[in-house]
C-alpha cells in the first residue's frame, strides 16, 4: 500500500510546486522592459502621486509612481486605465490614457484637462474626477486598473478589435490609418503614432486631424509637429480650430499627401470629466 501511495504522494507535491511557482510569476511578472505594474486588468493598484505640472489655464500632468523604479505599466498600445475615488461618498471612474510611453520605468503621466465649477453652464458642476486630481497634493493615492479597451495594436498595421467587449478579437489590417482626436482625446492618438513612427519595421501611414477651440489650446504640439517633420512621408498633422487666429493662417505640418485612402479610422474626444 505505501508502495503504491508514494508516486501518487510525488505527483501531488509536484502539482503544489507548480502552482506556487505560477502564483509567483504571476506575482511578479517581468517583460523585456522591465517588472509590470498591472497585472491584473480587474485588480486596482494604488498609485501615488509625485509631481504637477501646469500644462494651460486648464490642463495639467500629473505623474504617478509605479511600485519600483525597475517597474514599467505593463499598457498595451490602444488600451486604456480607468482612475477611480470615492468623491462626495460615490465612486467615480474615469478612463484615461497616458502620454508618458509604455518603455518609461518609475512613473506614468496623465495629461487631464480640468473642468471646473461655473464656467459652462451645460455643466456647472464641472468634472467630478478632474477636480479631483487638480485638488490632489503631493504624496495622495488613486486607485488605477487596467488595462482596458477594446482595440489592441500589434505593430505592422495589425489590430486586434473586439466587436463587443464580451467577444473574441478580430484581427483588421491598416496601411493608411485616419485619426481624428479632440483636446485631451490626442492621447490615445499619440500612443500610436509613437509606436509606428518609432519602428522602423512598420511602414504604416498616419493622418491625424486635431480640432480644438484655439491655437493656445492645441496639447502636445511641440511633440506632434516634431514626429511629422521626422517623418514626413509616414505622418501628416492637420489643425481645426472653433477660434482661428486673426490674420495668420493655421497650417498643416507633414507629407499632405491626397493619395490619403483612409482603411481605418479612429476617432477620439475627451469625455473623462
Amino acid at each position: 500500500m505505501r508502495i503504491e501511495e508514494a508516486p501518487v504522494a510525488i505527483a501531488v507535491a509536484a502539482v503544489a510546486a507548480s502552482a506556487l511557482v505560477l502564483l509567483l510569476l504571476r506575482g511578479t511578472r517581468r517583460r523585456a522592459g522591465g517588472l509590470v505594474t498591472l497585472r491584473d486588468p480587474l485588480a486596482k493598484y494604488p498609485l501615488r502621486l509625485v509631481d504637477k505640472e501646469e500644462i494651460s489655464h486648464d490642463t495639467k500632468k500629473f505623474r504617478f509612481e509605479l511600485p519600483s523604479p525597475d517597474h514599467v505599466l505593463g499598457l498595451p498600445v490602444g488600451q486604456h486605465i480607468y482612475l477611480s475615488a470615492k468623491i462626495d461618498g460615490n465612486l467615480v471612474i474615469r478612463a484615461y490614457t497616458p502620454v508618458s510611453s509604455d518603455e518609461t520605468k518609475g512613473y506614468v503621466d496623465l495629461i487631464v484637462k480640468v473642468y471646473y465649477k461655473n464656467v459652462n453652464p451645460k455643466f456647472p458642476e464641472g468634472g467630478k474626477m478632474s477636480q479631483y486630481l487638480d485638488d490632489m497634493k503631493i504624496g495622495d493615492i488613486i486607485d488605477v486598473r487596467g488595462p482596458n479597451g477594446l482595440l489592441v495594436y500589434k505593430g505592422a498595421g495589425t489590430f486586434l478589435i473586439k466587436p463587443h467587449k464580451k467577444s473574441e478579437a478580430e484581427k483588421k489590417f491598416a496601411k493608411h490609418l485616419g485619426m481624428i482626436a479632440g483636446g485631451t482625446g490626442i492621447t490615445p492618438m499619440l500612443q500610436l503614432i509613437r509606436r509606428i513612427t518609432n519602428d522602423p519595421k512598420d511602414s504604416t501611414k498616419c493622418y491625424l486631424l486635431f480640432a480644438n477651440q484655439t491655437e493656445e489650446d492645441i496639447l502636445l504640439r511641440a511633440e506632434l509637429e516634431d514626429i511629422a517633420k521626422r517623418h514626413p512621408d509616414q505622418f501628416t498633422l492637420w489643425y481645426t480650430l472653433d477660434r482661428p487666429p486673426q490674420g495668420r493662417l493655421l497650417v498643416h505640418a507633414g507629407n499632405a499627401s491626397a493619395r490619403c485612402c483612409t482603411t481605418v479610422t479612429v476617432s477620439s474626444c475627451s469625455r473623462s470629466h
